[in-house]
């Protein structure tokens, strides 16, 4: 078997695929994993693969193109999450969607669109209990928030907030994957990677109080009704992972 590896951006993982599809070797004879990798196989022949932007954007071209764009969006959107299988599934979705065309999503048959499909959902739910859990802080006339999501769910939530508060400078930062959504007011945000030095500063936000942070503290806790308290069933909503940065919760 042999394994063809890559770094976890959208562009790295798209590289892989375009390699390992037009290694031909046999879509059997591949597999394709996200570095690092966990537990190397002696029997097994590793190949890294760069990030190539001409590769990458062949692979979109293709799949938006030959299967259709919504085909392309709800890759994109799996390629986003943590499982460590991720890429693997979505490159079998592949060879079965350029068979088969778009509908093969639902077909449900397919050890591989099962997957995908049940990766897909849980990204799903990720990203939107982040959507009514993000909170903001006004930095210097910024509201700035900071977030820690397993899967790469930054670009689902900066499409929401771009739709909410699109007056407004914000900055949504992913402090796991060292990203942010930069908003400049009434124009259209951007994703930006993160250096050392940026990271380290934006990190210093967090320090900062507005006027209402403990308004909303106190405001949470009188409203809440003491004999419906249910921690269980709020961890079940909210797991204790997500909320680091919750201000209620801080």
């Amino acid at each position: 078997m042999t394994v063809f590896t890559c770094g976890d951006s959208l562009e790295a993982m798209l590289t892989c695929i375009y390699d390992a599809w037009y290694s031909r070797l046999g879509h059997d004879n591949v597999r394709l994993e996200i570095e690092p990798i966990e537990q190397l196989n002696m029997f097994d022949t590793y190949v890294h693969v760069e990030a190539d932007e001409r590769k990458a954007m062949a692979v979109a071209d293709a799949v938006n193109m030959k299967i259709s764009p919504a085909f392309y969006g709800e890759i994109v959107y799996c390629l986003g999450a943590y499982e460590r299988d991720v890429l693997d599934t979505v490159y079998r979705v592949l060879v079965l969607g350029f068979k088969h065309g778009a509908g093969v999503l639902d077909a449900y048959g397919y050890e591989a669109v099962s997957r995908f499909k049940a990766i897909r959902i849980r990204y799903g739910r990720e990203a939107s209990s982040f959507l009514e859990f993000v909170r903001f802080n006004l930095v210097e006339g910024v509201y700035v928030a900071h977030f820690e999501p397993k899967s790469r769910v930054l670009l689902t939530v900066a499409e929401h907030f771009a739709d909410r508060m699109p007056s407004e400078h914000w900055m949504i930062i992913d402090d796991v994957h060292r990203e942010a959504a930069v908003h400049p007011c009434n124009e259209q945000y951007y994703i930006r990677k993160l250096s050392a030095e940026e990271y380290d500063r934006l990190k210093a936000t967090e320090d900062y109080d507005d006027s209402f942070t403990e308004l909303w503290k106190v405001y949470f806790k009188e409203i809440a009704i003491k004999e419906r308290e249910n921690y269980r069933c709020q961890l079940t909503h909210f797991s204790k992972w997500k909320r680091k940065h919750v201000t209620e919760f801080a």
